[in-house]
């Protein structure tokens, strides 16, 4: 067994020499940044302002964006810094604090996609009993519980690794994460691979496999019903199986799914309408000031 490092930092290894290039990278990823935030915070705007968007579906919509805010706020910065440095080095506590973040992050998609799943479950296929089952106290514990949950999980996932002895401090990807630092391990990672995988599955495929559930029952409510309401159906459920249907495939892919929530905001009729309607009151006030 090699000697165990004490190395108090991780060297990010994946990000390579692009001479001057790097400056129009970081513009692009900059703004990239700063649209997801601005979008984000547009969405939340909306929906909270607007009593008509003060239900359910709307609700889940915000968490979504609220944990867009949240992901890309624990991404961007430290990648935004490090494309513009010589060296990339990151200090041990952060690299650990940004590895919760990031998987926090991408375990609050798929459990908030969950109970948005289960929410258009009720709404199609038990639509009598809808607003008797989702009342805004369950939607407060739906949106607690897809939030407490993940994080509880993978807090021990992150202890595991952080207590492990390495020997080495290299890690090869533009940010950090468990499996590369887990590979520098000089000991057996058997109990910590126990635990990702309970993890795992407890947050990203039982989500998965719920999803599916949900919209075959869906779809066989729809096959038996009318083509207007087979249109109203997909209308209110197709932004919800294409971000679910992104995420799964592309996994950490940090800037295509932090624009997932974008996706509602650009397919969901009602919130368009209220970000134009906004965006146009907005333009009137500065057009028309008012006068003292």
């Amino acid at each position: 067994m090699e000697n165990s490092t004490g190395s108090f930092y991780f060297n990010l290894t994946m990000f390579v020499s692009i001479g001057h290039f790097h400056y129009p990278v970081f513009v692009f990823c900059l703004l990239i940044y700063t649209f997801i935030v601005a979008a984000n915070l547009v969405i939340i705007l909306v929906i909270f302002r607007e009593k008509a968007l003060h239900k359910p579906m709307y609700v889940f919509i915000a968490c979504l964006s609220v944990n867009a805010l949240y992901g890309s706020i624990g991404f961007f910065p430290r990648f935004l810094t490090d494309l513009l440095s010589d060296t990339h080095m990151i200090l041990r506590p952060a690299c650990f604090f940004q590895i919760y973040v990031i998987y926090t992050y991408a375990s609050h998609e798929f459990t908030i996609l969950a109970i948005m799943a289960y929410d258009r479950y009720l709404a199609v296929c038990r639509p009598l009993h809808y607003h008797r089952k989702m009342t805004s106290k369950t939607v407060l514990k739906l949106v607690a519980l897809a939030w407490i949950f993940p994080a509880f999980g993978l807090t021990v996932c992150v202890y595991l690794s952080s207590r492990l002895p390495l020997c080495g401090n290299e890690i090869q990807k533009v940010f950090c994460a468990v499996w590369n630092i887990a590979k520098l391990s000089c000991v057996t990672t058997v109990v910590n691979n126990i635990v990702g995988m309970i993890v795992t599955g407890a947050t990203v495929l039982f989500p998965l496999f719920y999803v599916l559930y949900t919209y075959f029952q869906i779809v066989v409510v729809c096959w038996k019903s009318s083509a207007e309401f087979r249109r109203k159906v997909v209308q209110s459920c197709l932004p919800h199986v294409v971000s679910f249907g992104i995420y799964s495939v592309i996994g950490f892919s940090d800037i295509a799914l932090i624009l997932n929530p974008l996706l509602y905001g650009i397919k969901l009729p009602e919130i368009r309408r209220h970000i134009l309607k906004m965006l146009k009151i907005d333009k009137m006030t500065r057009c028309f000031p008012k006068t003292r």
